[in-house]
C-alpha cells in the first residue's frame, strides 16, 4: 500500500501541490495542470526546473510539462482544421489549456503508486475563443515511473479537431554529452530550415539550437545520459509524432525565464499529435494522449 502526502503551497501567483510518495516527490501546479518538478527519491531529477522560472498568472512556467492544448506551437503553422477552431483574435502559442486553472478532483492509492485526477471545466465551452465542448482530463500516475494521460472526449454536437502536446522538460546532465535513440531514419520537419522535410541519419546529438517535429515516431524514445550514468525512456501512447526542442546560447539569452546556460541542462520531447498526426474528435469520441518516463542505469 502506498503511503503519500499532500502539501498546498504557493510560488509566486500560483497555487501549487507538492505531493510525496514512497518513491518520489512531484510538485503540480492549479494553473495548467502543470507538473513542475519530478524526483525520485535520493536520484537526479528526470523533469527539469528552470532556475529562473517565472511563477505568473496567465504564463506557463519553464518546466516540467506544460499542456498545449487545443492546438500545439503557433496556431497559424497548423493544419486549416485545426485553424477553423478558435474563433479569437489574438492566438497564444500552444493553446488555451495551459494558463487556465484546472480542478484537482481527487488523489487515489493505486498499486504501489498513486492516481491523481484533474481536469478542466472551461473546456466544456467557455474557453475565450473556442466554443467547443470538451470534457478534458489529465490523469497523472506516480510511483517509480511518472506516468501522464490527457484524455479528450467530445460532448458537443459537431467534430472537434485538435493538435496538441505534452512538453515535457527532461533533465540532463549536459545535453552535448546526450544523445537521442529511436529516431534513427524517421523523417522530420527542419523548422530552423523554413520547415524542410528531411530524414534524421543515426542517433539525435547535439550542436547547436534544434527545433523539429520528428514523424512516424516509434513509441518510446531514450536519452542516453553518460554523465549520469542513466537512460530517460519515454513511452508514448496516442502519438505518431513528437518535437525535440533546444535553444542553445542565443535563444536561450532572448528567455527571461532561462540563465544564459540553463540550455545545458535539459532537453525537450514532447509527446504530440501535431503536423499530419492531428485528432478528429466526432461527437462522443474519445482520444487518450499520454507518456511514461523512467529511467535506468547504463
Amino acid at each position: 500500500m502506498a503511503t503519500f502526502q499532500v502539501v498546498t503551497e504557493q510560488h509566486g501567483e500560483l497555487s501549487c501541490w507538492r505531493i510525496s510518495s514512497d518513491h518520489a516527490e512531484l510538485l503540480i501546479a492549479q494553473q495548467g495542470a502543470q507538473i513542475l518538478s519530478y524526483q525520485r527519491l535520493g536520484e537526479p531529477p528526470l523533469l527539469w526546473l528552470s532556475d529562473q522560472a517565472i511563477f505568473r498568472q496567465g504564463k506557463s512556467v519553464r518546466a516540467g510539462v506544460p499542456v498545449c492544448w487545443p492546438w500545439f506551437g503557433n496556431l497559424q503553422r497548423n493544419p486549416t482544421a485545426v485553424q477553423a477552431m478558435y474563433r479569437g483574435e489574438q492566438a497564444p502559442a500552444h493553446g488555451l489549456a495551459r494558463t487556465r486553472d484546472w480542478q484537482l478532483l481527487g488523489i487515489e492509492e493505486a498499486g504501489e503508486g498513486l492516481r491523481i485526477e484533474l481536469q478542466l471545466p472551461e473546456a466544456q465551452g467557455q474557453l475565450p475563443g473556442w466554443p467547443h465542448k470538451v470534457e478534458l482530463k489529465l490523469v497523472v500516475q506516480l510511483g517509480n515511473d511518472l506516468g501522464l494521460t490527457l484524455t479528450s472526449r467530445n460532448t458537443g454536437s459537431t467534430p472537434v479537431t485538435i493538435s496538441q502536446a505534452l512538453h515535457s522538460y527532461l533533465a540532463v546532465s549536459d545535453v552535448r554529452q546526450a544523445r537521442v535513440e529511436g529516431v534513427e531514419g524517421l523523417g522530420y520537419i527542419e523548422t530552423l530550415a523554413d520547415w524542410e522535410q528531411r530524414q534524421q541519419q543515426g542517433a539525435l546529438t547535439f550542436t547547436g539550437e534544434t527545433d523539429r517535429i520528428y514523424l512516424g515516431t516509434p513509441n518510446t524514445l531514450s536519452i542516453v545520459d553518460p554523465q549520469w550514468n542513466r537512460r530517460i525512456n519515454l513511452t508514448s501512447s496516442g502519438s505518431r509524432s513528437a518535437v525535440i526542442w533546444n535553444p542553445w546560447t542565443d535563444r536561450a539569452r532572448e528567455l527571461p525565464d532561462m540563465a544564459d546556460d540553463g540550455w545545458q541542462r535539459m532537453l525537450c520531447i514532447e509527446t504530440a499529435n501535431v503536423w499530419d498526426d492531428v485528432v478528429t474528435l466526432q461527437p462522443g469520441a474519445s482520444h487518450s494522449l499520454g507518456f511514461r518516463v523512467g529511467c535506468e542505469v547504463i
